[in-house]
């Protein structure tokens, strides 16, 4: 007997964006614990964006897993909030924290765009 088509495996570009993203997401919800002891104007702006990124990911993961007919949109949406995020991460260079979010949103935004244009 056939399965139904949302029981099929991932594909492997698939499993790595959402690898991707729930890095990313652990990434961001760590760097916003270092935020909030570092206080001030700057890092209020880069915890909106954190903020926005953690959140992202973790929808565009969840979506992808559960094989949601939406997931590539939310895959183009997540590139942009995760691009965003390792920009304002980039605004503190000397802070290893924020390079490894950074790398991380990077890398995220990488696989997304991949999954924005690919057919789920």
């Amino acid at each position: 007997m056939e399965q139904p088509a949302t029981t099929t495996a991932m594909s492997k570009e698939m499993q790595d964006c959402v690898e991707a993203c729930m890095s990313c997401h652990a990434l961001c919800e760590e760097t916003m614990s270092a935020c909030l002891q570092m206080g001030g104007q700057a890092q209020m702006q880069i915890m909106r964006a954190l903020m926005d990124c953690s959140e992202m990911t973790r929808l565009c993961a969840d979506m992808m897993m559960r094989r949601s007919p939406m997931a590539a949109e939310m895959c183009a949406l997540c590139a942009r909030a995760c691009e965003m995020c390792a920009e304002a991460c980039l605004a503190m260079p000397d802070d290893p924290q924020m390079k490894r979010c950074a790398e991380a949103c990077r890398r995220a935004a990488a696989t997304c765009r991949a999954m924005a244009g690919a057919t789920m």
